[in-house]
């Protein structure tokens, strides 16, 4: 068994598409509509080189998967962060917090050194949080 594909959840599919692949710098893997259900989208975004895991887009549901009261309640949770929880690795953190905060990128935690590594913590415009890692030398 492997991982092969992680949700988060978006509001805006395009513009969770402009964020991962021109701010982050993401490809887009997947991004088929599928009219028969109710033009559900499924869109996907990896990091050039990698071929997986990748990142689900996914729109939240409405009725008849989320009820309102569902829909209200995920949307509260990705506004306070608590939806999300994916790490990343780079080679260098620092500079990557650099450019992405350039970009505009929310940080939630300055890089850091830490017992395993140095990290971040950013948001994305949905208010997922996710986490990056820069590994100590073995």
């Amino acid at each position: 068994i492997k991982i092969n594909t992680a949700q988060v959840w978006v509001t805006d599919q395009n513009k969770a598409v402009d964020f991962w692949t021109n701010t982050m710098g993401f490809e887009i893997r997947e991004d088929v509509s599928f009219p028969e259900l109710g033009d559900f989208r499924w869109v996907t975004v990896g990091a050039p080189g990698q071929e997986f895991p990748t990142i689900v887009l996914m729109d939240i549901p409405g009725e008849p998967i989320f009820t309102e009261e569902t829909v209200a309640e995920v949307k509260g949770l990705l506004a306070k962060g608590a939806a999300g929880g994916i790490f990343f690795e780079s080679d260098d953190v620092q500079k990557l917090y650099e450019d992405l905060s350039s970009k505009g990128v929310e940080f939630t935690d300055l890089p850091e050194a830490r017992p395993y590594g140095i990290d971040c913590g950013f948001r994305d415009p949905f208010g997922n949080h996710f986490r990056i890692t820069q590994p100590l030398p073995e």
